[in-house]
Formats: structure tokens, sequence, C-alpha cells
């Protein structure tokens, strides 16, 4: 049983630190967040509302530079002040926004948010075990090599959610009216909207899937319902 603890400790601390993480970042958008009040996007909010059969969808501009959209595990569906100002200066439309938007909601339909608990324990728990093993065969880097290891399996299941994500919004803006065609243009020019250097890296590294693989996928999907 003495030999567990360790990991037992490691599951105890990764949900802790969730926990804490979770209570930080809904105290910040609290205090840092307020409801969007866009009139075309609230018209897209609203067509997608009604194709979920929802009375409404509400969306918070969250007040941080960075081009970004999230969701939060309470279900609430956020964007950021730097990807709204992206929207008032013309670089991406309403409907590219209404993508970002049925992206999150996949997220929260799909559970993801309230997944990375279990994720995040699990994840840490096996960095552990990793480690105590592979520290004794290779002392030194033993411990680099599991979170190495560890890391990399967080990313294969991050892309994973996202690739859900995608398909999940592909399938509302079809049924809401809207269409893919937004979302395509959005993942065309998210690399310049953001600054985004991640392109150079091999696609496995990365927590999110290349845009360009993004698309194919989506388009594949399009595909299919059309001649469905």
């Amino acid at each position: 049983m003495l030999r567990f603890t360790p990991i037992l400790l490691a599951i105890l601390y990764g949900i802790a630190m969730w926990h804490f993480s979770s209570w930080r970042l809904r105290k910040e958008l609290d205090q840092k967040s307020t409801e969007l009040a866009d009139p075309r996007i609230a018209a897209l909010t609203r067509r997608m509302a009604k194709a979920l059969d929802l009375p409404r969808i509400r969306v918070n501009i969250y007040e941080i530079t960075p081009v970004n959209g999230m969701a939060v595990p309470d279900g609430r569906i956020f964007l950021t002040r730097g990807f709204l100002d992206k929207y008032t200066a013309g670089e991406v439309t309403a409907e590219e926004l209404a993508s970002v938007i049925a992206h999150e909601l996949g997220h929260v339909a799909l559970n993801h948010t309230r997944r990375r608990l279990i994720d995040f324990s699990g994840q840490n728990a096996m960095r552990t075990a990793l480690g105590m093993v592979l520290s004794r065969l290779v002392p030194g880097i033993g411990g680099w090599i599991a979170t190495m290891l560890t890391s990399l399996l967080a990313a294969r299941i991050s892309r994973g959610d996202e690739y859900e994500a995608d398909a999940y919004a592909a399938a509302l803006l079809t049924k809401a009216e809207i269409g893919v065609n937004p979302q395509i243009r959005l993942f065309e020019k998210l690399a310049s909207l953001t600054d985004s250097q991640g392109g150079a890296a091999p696609a496995w590294l990365l927590s999110h899937p290349k845009p360009e693989e993004r698309i194919a996928a989506i388009r594949k999907l399009a595909d299919g319902w059309s001649t469905g």
C-alpha cells in the first residue's frame, strides 16, 4: 500500500490544484467580463439558440488582449476583448465569431471542460509513477522524460477534443443556416490573427491540431452532408 502513496498523493494534489485553478479563474472572469452586446452577433446566436432549442445563448467578453475563445466548467462562453477588437477593426466577421461561439458550445455540450478534472488528475498520477520508474532506470533525466511523455498524452487528448468541438460547431452552424464557410475562413486567417508560430512545430507536439488539418476535417464533414 505504501508504494502507491505517492500516486494517491499526486491524484489528490491534482484534484486540489484543479479546484483552486477553477476557483481563481471564475473569480477573475467575474471581475473582468461583461455580457457581449452586439446586434449582428446577437442575431446569429439567436439562430444557433433556435437550432439547439434553447431560449438564448449568452456570450461574455473577457477583458484581456490575446485573441481567444473559451468555455469554462460552469458552461459559460467567453470571447476575449482582443478577439472583439479584431471584429471591430474588420479583420473578422460576425459569422466567423459565431463559429468560435459554436466551437466553445461544443466543448460544453461534449463535457470537455468538466472531463479535464479527471484527465488532469490521471496525468499527474501517471507523471509521478513514470517519474519514479524512469528515475531509477535513467537517473537525472527520468523525471524529464516522464513529464514529456505525459505532456504528449495531454496534447493528444486536447487535439481530439478540438476535432470533436469543430465537428459539433460545423453541424450547429449548418443547422442554423450560417454554414461552415465562416469556420473555414477563420482557420485560414488564425495564424495571422494570433501571431502564431505553431506551424513550425510538429503537429503532434501541439495541443491544437494544425488549422489546415481542421479545415480538411470540416470540409470532409460538409461534403458528406451534402452528398448524404
